[in-house]
């Protein structure tokens, strides 16, 4: 005590806070207001540029009896100690999606034979709010993995800026250490969606942790309380992964105050692009020459589309979908038409 009172309301709190170390018993309606920031705080804390002293400037604002700066913080470490990274960014919203296939499949039953099928299941989480997708499928082939990543772009309702995948093989034409090659449909998937697909970075070992966290915890959350059930079709099975998944992405994190969902709806989801106003659609690709009389024929279909007259005698590539036939010449297309799959057109 040599500080006049005069002097002592001059000096900041951080200040009194080393002059006056608090061994009180906390004043508990003050206590109970500053958890309740904390909450908030927590749904802040992922987005980019999040600093501590903004949120001790905004609390201090909002409180009658603030507490300073360190007790602020201290109170802080001791609540939330065991949140790793809790004192810095990890991973950006919005900004990436993390794909993978689980080590163990899930079985259908096959309804002729009684037999069990075994069944991929394939998992995405974005990073920053550990929202997560689940979705059984036959195979970890391309048209697949295509497929389940159209349904959880779906299922977030807006897309990233890069998908992640450590090395897929249906994503890469070969695993190459230093240049895996992503396969075409794969490239015209991300640019109908405008986001990259990144196989080329693989997966950083504390991503790599977080993906095997992820599919450990579909194991523990949405395999187990399933192990009893029997399925006799993909679209079945599906129908259950999705309501343990919904149960899962509303569970609360053990240290913190919210849930995946909260996270993703209160932070991440504002970061990620809207969704193209079309789906994709899975492309083919093959060769064809324009015949003299200025038609391509398309075998899949035996069918004929036809293309200027100027390309007679080019080779072209076809590029098809369900739908769709386009016709490309060194890369531009030169002709579009609704797929006419009735034989012989």
């Amino acid at each position: 005590g040599d500080y006049a009172l005069k002097e002592l309301l001059t000096l900041d709190n951080a200040t009194l806070d080393k002059l006056f170390p608090s061994h009180s018993t906390i004043d508990n309606s003050r206590y109970q207001e500053l958890m309740l920031y904390f909450k908030e705080l927590n749904q802040a804390r992922n987005h980019p540029g999040f600093t501590f002293l903004y949120h001790y400037q905004e609390y201090v604002s909002q409180s009658k009896n603030p507490y300073g700066y360190t007790q602020f913080m201290e109170h802080y470490r001791r609540k939330y100690a065991k949140i790793k990274g809790s004192m810095k960014l990890e991973h950006d919203p919005g900004k990436e999606l993390f794909i993978d296939f689980a080590g163990k499949k899930l079985h259908i039953i096959d309804k002729q034979t009684g037999e069990l099928v075994p069944v991929e299941v394939f998992v995405a989480i974005l990073p920053n709010s550990h929202y997560t997708y689940v979705e059984a499928c036959k195979s970890q082939k391309r048209d697949e993995l295509i497929n389940c990543c159209r349904n959880a772009l779906n299922f977030y309702g807006g897309v990233p800026k890069a998908i992640v995948s450590d090395n897929l093989k249906s994503a890469v034409n070969r695993a190459s250490r230093y240049e895996p090659e992503i396969n075409r449909s794969f490239k015209d998937f991300a640019r109908h969606y405008n986001c990259v697909i990144n196989p080329t970075r693989g997966y950083a070992p504390q991503d790599k942790a977080l993906v095997e966290n992820a599919v450990n915890l579909a194991y523990q959350r949405i395999y187990y309380p399933m192990r009893k059930m029997s399925f006799f079709s993909i679209e079945e099975l599906n129908r259950e992964i999705k309501k343990q998944l919904e149960h899962y992405n509303n569970l609360l994190f053990s240290r913190k105050e919210s849930s995946r969902r909260e996270l993703f709806q209160s932070v991440e989801q504002q970061y990620l692009k809207p969704l193209p106003e079309t789906a994709y659609e899975l492309k083919s690709y093959r060769r064809a020459k324009v015949q003299k009389i200025g038609y391509v024929y398309f075998s899949p279909d035996k069918s004929y589309y036809s293309v200027p007259y100027r390309y007679i005698g080019k080779e072209t590539t076809l590029h098809y979908t369900r739908s769709l036939v386009e016709v490309y010449y060194h890369y531009q297309r030169i002709a579009l038409h609704q797929r006419n799959p009735s034989k012989g057109s």
